[in-house]
């Protein structure tokens, strides 16, 4: 079992909630609810995933708040 972490964001423009893996080149997708965008993600990895483990570029950490005072 692989495990990743998306970042996902929503689109207010679209509609859509859009995610990513960082440093997966390739592994992005969208969709309409939390369930499909997640399902997306998980076809897309899988079919990523078929040439072999990728050595990913960057590792995600966290979020931070940034004050502006």
């Amino acid at each position: 079992m692989e495990k990743f972490t998306a970042v996902i964001e929503h689109c207010p423009e679209t509609g859509l909630y859009v995610g990513y893996v960082p440093g997966f080149t390739g592994a992005h997708s969208q969709g309409k609810t939390l369930d499909e965008l997640n399902n997306n993600l998980k076809e897309v990895l899988e079919m990523l995933l078929e040439d072999g483990k990728p050595e990913l570029d960057s590792e995600f950490v966290g979020t931070q708040t940034v004050i502006i005072p």
